[in-house]
């Protein structure tokens, strides 16, 4: 996922359908360093820090 992208979809109100290794997930906040603070839906306990290249948005249109 490129930067921007991830920075529009951390900031917006309505949640994407975004996945990590093919979990569901929530993007908290996108560093500086091309990487992103994310949790699994349903466990923000689980938060962890990766690669925006790891991440993968899923569009249904």
């Amino acid at each position: 996922m490129n930067k921007q992208r991830a920075i529009e979809i951390s900031e917006s109100a309505v949640m994407e359908n975004v996945t990590y290794q093919g979990t569901p997930v929530f993007i908290q906040h996108v560093n500086d360093d091309d990487t992103a603070r994310i949790y699994p839906l349903h466990k923000s306990e689980q938060e962890m820090i990766v690669p925006l290249g790891s991440l993968m948005e899923n569009k249904f249109n």
